[in-house]
């Protein structure tokens, strides 16, 4: 595993192109070699994001704001582990929400 130390501060936030339109992204580790991806997603009001699946588990930390998925509300300060292969979402927003995720290889 590599050492990485980034200021979230430092960074800008930039127009995603993996998620619906209005949603903005920090990278924060890329997920080359040994490293864990983690991102910041800003979501705007009214987004919404279809249910999907992952091989790998993803883990949200949602920092402000909150998202509803299958008609539970998941508020500012809440982590979630999902594991690879769940079918998660759909996702959605009624305020301004920042969520830190993290795709993983899960060891039991």
């Amino acid at each position: 595993m590599v050492n990485i130390t980034v200021n979230i501060n430092d960074l800008e936030w930039e127009e995603s192109k993996e998620y619906p339109p209005g949603t903005g992204v920090k990278i924060l580790s890329d997920g080359s070699g040994m490293t864990p991806r983690v991102i910041l997603l800003k979501l705007p009001p009214d987004w919404y994001m279809e249910s999907h699946i992952h091989h790998y588990a993803e883990q949200h930390l949602i920092l402000e704001g909150e998202y509803e998925s299958r008609g539970r509300i998941y508020p500012e300060g809440t982590f979630r582990t999902i594991p690879p292969g769940s079918d998660h979402g759909p996702f959605i927003t009624t305020k301004w929400t920042v969520i830190m995720v993290t795709w993983c290889a899960l060891h039991t």
